[in-house]
């Protein structure tokens, strides 16, 4: 037995009669290949049609028949360059040379690997390539462990079996031949010989020069290509199984088909071409789509009734005919009637009803005019959707939904395309054949809910449907012919505007609503709700009642929100509570009065807005937007011995908490007019508090609210608790325009709130309110905020507690109020400071 340590030298076997370096001078012809990679001691033959090529093969034979042969590194690349060719390649000897019409076959031998020095192009002496450089050994010189070469060897015959059994292309006879080697040399030769590898592959394992290493490499190479003969034969079984099936079926239909003849039973023939065809003759389209329509009908003729594609065109055929082409429904163009349901069936949304009767209105003028796009936006509950259906009633168009929330794939809007599995046309096409109509009224649900992904963004792909200038002519990717959406009216919604993309945006007209005011919820209650609640669960109108008290009560204290659909869950309660009394305590009829409500639906659920109810110091009321309504928000300031810190407290936003050191700069401008010793600001800490600490709280509007109850704080004066403001302050004392004041307004009503400062720049604002609410509020507008502070600080009936610097400087002065107020003066005694 041989010994670990003993080593055996691979080049024993090798080419002992070419010399490790040797120098080819002078230069001899070469021929650059593609896809191909020669091996000394191997016969190969290729064609060759490049005329450099084809030169260099005459020069080797009228030389001394040798040409070196070098594989190209892109086999696409028709004209090569020194960068397009491998350095490693193999001089071989022309055997045989075989002359066609275009080509030349040539068949030659492997004598010795070569690593090339310089390539000569072929150029005007000498029309062919050439190269020098220095042959190498077939087999390095190098020693391994005898153990180790066996193991490789048995790994790779163990591939190369495993090659056999998959491709099917080498006899068994060589197969048998290779295995049985149990030299490394001649087995890594055979398997070169005998097994399709890439060229990419051959020419790293003809540039590595130790055999142990090749052989490595050749394992690798089988084992990747082992798998992918797996991958292959795999695919091949699941479509082999798949025609299998489809034959068999088609054979079980035609023999269902010929029973069916038999019997004399009518066959189904909703899928006949020739019915089809008869269809879309009759169809009201346009050539195009009639053309469309024929060819695919013809197609199907030709394929098998069972077919998997003449499932695919029958079922796209059936989607196209569905579709209403050339159906319009009449419209109601009378704007009496049109204007007296939308107030029969809807409370208040006065702007919305005059837009949709102005669209009405031009449309009798004008009825070919097209781009009416409405965008109702507002929170939850007002009525968007409700709306729509009523405008479609008046219109008499057809009405049909489509919610977007959520849609983040484009081909929910375009479709797919019908060659897809279980393919169908897009939402706007399925809304058509809905509608049975070319004019519906289509209402986009929820469009500010959209979202795109890598699929695509359907935002873009609403854009052709809602631009006038495009929607004559929309395609979608499963229709594939264009379809007439311009006589559509489509009305979108919306619960927040910022979030609908801006090219989106642009091609609507937007109207906003406001969120219900306590007076509409009332009307909306004791007209709709109730009415509608009753019906709902079974009772009879004079079964229940429900005073007014009792519905101002609900919506007080048993609800907060925008819109009503929480109170209408909240009367829906009652109704039913109302049905078990009647049927088990054997009552008539039930009234619910405020001392009733707490007995059926529990205590108050919310309480009334924490404000100053009392003329305090540093206490102001503020006025605030919320998603559900506005409300009163009161903001709290507190001076202490300290070092001039600042605490902000109340889960305030960072915009906030900007307006509260704008106004402290602007205090501090303005100390010497209030009446401030400045040196407060170093020796007192302030704290700025807004209650209600757990509800996060931001925005700009509290901005003249801040700087009140800090003046009110810092010089000592009381607050009235009668009034509330909103604004913002910039830094010189202007008030800017604030946003929500229709629900600001409202929470001051609600609150008994009478008095209510506004920044000047809102006046216009105040037309939208309700004329209850304009009535009872006196606002007064405010351009400064010194005319905030002039109505909002009372003067104290004492002398202020800072001692003046100069007793003789002592002055009076006098504090102007509101001019509505002017009993309210007082002369106070001051100093400067």
């Amino acid at each position: 037995m041989q010994k670990k340590e003993e080593r055996m030298d691979e080049s024993v076997q090798a080419a002992a009669d070419v010399p490790e370096e040797i120098k080819l001078e002078p230069a001899i012809p070469l021929v650059a290949l593609r896809g191909l990679v020669a091996f000394p001691h191997m016969v190969i033959d290729f064609e060759i049609g490049r005329s450099e090529s084809r030169k260099a093969v005459d020069a080797s034979i009228a030389a001394d028949r040798r040409i070196v042969l070098v594989t190209q590194r892109d086999q696409a690349v028709t004209s090569p360059k020194t960068k397009d060719l491998y350095r490693t390649g193999v001089i071989c000897e022309v055997r045989q040379v075989l002359r066609g019409r275009e080509t030349v076959r040539v068949l030659v031998e492997g004598i010795a690997r070569i690593r090339i020095n310089k390539f000569m192009e072929p150029d005007a002496e000498v029309p062919y390539w050439r190269c020098t450089g220095k042959a190498l050994r077939t087999y390095t010189k190098s020693k391994t462990d005898p153990i180790e070469m066996q193991a490789i060897c048995k790994t790779v015959k163990e591939e190369f079996v495993t090659n056999c059994r998959l491709a099917h292309n080498i006899p068994r006879e060589f197969a048998e031949m290779i295995l049985s080697e149990e030299d490394g040399q001649k087995l890594f030769e055979g398997i070169w010989s005998n097994v399709d590898f890439n060229y990419r592959d051959r020419q790293l394992m003809l540039e590595e020069g130790s055999l142990f290493l090749r052989l490595t490499m050749l394992y690798a190479v089988l084992m990747r290509e082992n798998e992918v003969l797996k991958y292959e034969a795999e695919i091949q079984s699941n479509v082999q199984s798949r025609i299998d099936q489809g034959q068999r079926e088609m054979f079980l239909r035609e023999q269902l088909r010929a029973i069916t003849e038999e019997l004399g039973d009518d066959a189904d023939s909703s899928t006949d071409p020739q019915q089809y065809l008869e269809r879309i003759a009759a169809l009201n389209a346009s050539d195009e789509v009639k053309e469309k329509l024929s060819k695919e009908a013809k197609q199907l003729a030709k394929m098998p009734a069972g077919s998997q594609e003449a499932y695919v065109i029958s079922n796209y055929l059936d989607t196209a005919l569905a579709l209403p082409w050339g159906v319009y429904t009449k419209e109601k163009l009378d704007i009496e009637k049109a204007a007296d349901l939308l107030d029969k069936e809807h409370y208040g949304l006065k702007r919305v009803k005059e837009r949709v009767l102005e669209a009405m209105s031009v449309h009798v003028m004008q009825p070919k005019l097209q781009g009416q796009i409405i965008c109702l936006v507002g929170p939850p509950g007002v009525g968007k959707t409700s709306i729509a259906q009523s405008v479609a009633k008046a219109l008499g168009r057809s009405y049909v939904r489509v919610s977007l929330g959520g849609i983040r794939d484009e081909a929910e809007i375009r479709g797919h395309r019908k060659t897809y599995v279980a393919a169908m046309p897009g939402r706007i096409i399925e809304a058509m054949k809905q509608a049975k109509s070319m004019n519906p009224l289509i209402l986009l649900d929820e469009i500010d809910k959209l979202s795109g992904d890598f699929k695509g963004d359907p935002a873009a792909a609403l854009l052709e449907v809602l631009d006038s200038a495009q929607n004559h002519a929309f395609r979608d990717h499963f229709l594939e012919v264009p379809f007439d959406l311009s006589e559509v009216m489509f009305l979108t919604t919306a619960n927040n505007a910022s979030q609908i993309p801006a090219p989106l945006f642009d091609r609507m007209d937007v109207i906003e609503l406001n969120s219900y005011t306590r007076e509409e919820k009332f009307h909306i209650a004791k007209e709709h709700l109730i009415k509608k609640q009753i019906k709902a669960n079974g009772l009879k109108a004079a079964q229940i009642r429900i005073s007014d008290a009792a519905i101002y009560d609900l919506i007080d204290y048993y609800t907060r929100e925008a819109g009503v659909r929480t109170l209408e869950r909240t009367i829906a309660s009652l109704c039913r509570k109302c049905a078990k009394t009647i049927l088990t305590e054997g009552m008539r009829r039930v009234i619910y009065t405020p001392e009733l409500l707490e007995s059926a639906l529990g205590p108050h659920k919310f309480i009334g807005d924490y404000y100053a109810k009392t003329d305090s110091v540093g206490m102001v009321n503020g006025l605030a937007w919320t998603s559900v309504g506005g409300v009163l928000m009161p903001l709290e300031v507190l001076t202490m011995d300290g070092k001039g810190e600042i605490t902000v407290t109340g889960s305030l936003g960072d915009v906030m908490k900007e307006s509260a050191r704008l106004a402290i700069s602007y205090a501090r401008s303005k100390a010497r007019k209030y009446d401030i010793n400045p040196e407060l600001f170093k020796t007192k800490d302030i704290h700025i508090h807004a209650p209600e600490g757990a509800t996060p709280k931001d925005g700009p509007s509290a901005g003249v609210t801040m700087l009140t109850a800090l003046v009110s704080a810092l010089s000592g004066i009381p607050v009235r608790h009668d009034i509330a403001m909103t604004g913002e302050i910039t830094l010189h004392g202007h008030v800017l325009p604030i946003g929500g004041l229709v629900e600001k307004s409202m929470a001051a009503y609600k609150n008994g709130i009478r008095t209510v400062l506004i920044p000047a720049a809102n006046v216009p604002d105040l037309a939208e309110l309700d004329e209850v609410v304009r009535e009872a509020i006196d606002f007064i507008p405010c351009e400064t905020v010194e005319t905030v502070l002039e109505t909002a600080l009372i003067p104290p009936h004492y002398d202020t507690k800072l001692e003046p610097l100069h007793p003789d400087d002592a002055t009076k002065i006098t504090l102007p109020l509101s001019p509505k107020h002017p009993e309210r003066r007082k002369t106070v005694k001051s100093s400067p400071v």
